[in-house]
């Protein structure tokens, strides 16, 4: 008779070749020291939330799901030294995750998942809202959804004569250093959105929100096609590592 498996661990990966050779134990049990850390960590997470817990034990939460049978503090610990910390863990691209020793489809689709469900609650809290009365969660929103990007990506976000969030779309990727931007296309985009206004938003993989003469260049292009229309740039921010750049504050705008 197979033994009874324990409602809160996961069964096998549902991926072969997910995780590190793993120690030979009896089938869906697991060691007592791994199996009373799981529930002290699980416990802990709910008695005190994710401020009482560092980097790599919140890793460690996420990982559970995917390496059901393993110890996973050493392959959070490696997560880590590799990107950095908990947000850049979950951002960096799946093929640079692979690269991690111990990393398979299973963890980074558990990985992915947690950084899903972070950018769709951060999007709820912006989206169909008054984006210039709820400022913070813009800025949240911006910061969750490009803030770790290794290349650059530049969105627009299209807003009614509420100034109401009714649209946000990725107008284009690039490189490192460089995002190809056309005006013309952006301002396409706000006719057939009906949009008033518009907030463009890009990030700076090398960390620091300086603008580029470039991105003053294309801002100012955007700004007068717009006018034309009767759209209004509000604003264009660009997002570092830990800190963003508002043209509009700057007086770029």
């Amino acid at each position: 008779m197979e033994p009874t498996r324990a409602f809160h661990e996961a069964p096998l990966p549902l991926f072969t070749g997910d995780e590190a050779p793993e120690v030979a134990i009896a089938p869906g049990r697991l060691p007592s020291y791994i199996k009373d850390h799981r529930q002290r960590l699980r416990a802990r997470f709910m008695d005190g939330g994710a401020v009482a817990m560092p980097d790599y034990e919140l890793l460690e939460l996420v990982l559970f799901r995917a390496i059901p049978r393993q110890d996973v503090k050493p392959l959070a610990r490696r997560l880590l030294d590799a990107f950095g910390d908990f947000n850049r863990v979950l951002s960096a691209p799946a093929h640079r995750l692979t690269e991690v020793q111990g990393v398979g489809d299973a963890v980074v689709q558990e990985l992915k998942i947690v950084e899903a469900a972070a950018h769709r609650l951060a999007r709820a809290k912006v989206m169909h809202r008054a984006v210039l009365s709820s400022w913070d969660q813009l800025l949240d929103y911006c910061r969750t959804s490009m803030a770790h990007r290794e290349i650059e990506q530049f969105r627009v976000l299209y807003l009614d004569r509420k100034n109401v969030l009714i649209a946000d779309e990725e107008q284009a990727r690039g490189t490192v250093d460089h995002v190809p931007v056309y005006p013309r296309e952006v301002v396409k985009r706000a006719l057939e959105h009906n949009a008033s206004a518009l907030i463009l938003v890009h990030n700076h993989p090398s960390g620091d929100p300086t603008p580029s003469e470039a991105d003053i260049t294309v801002t100012g292009q955007i700004q007068d096609a717009a006018k034309v229309m009767g759209i209004v740039v509000h604003d264009h921010l660009i997002i570092g590592k830990s800190c963003e750049l508002s043209f509009r504050a700057e007086g770029y705008l």
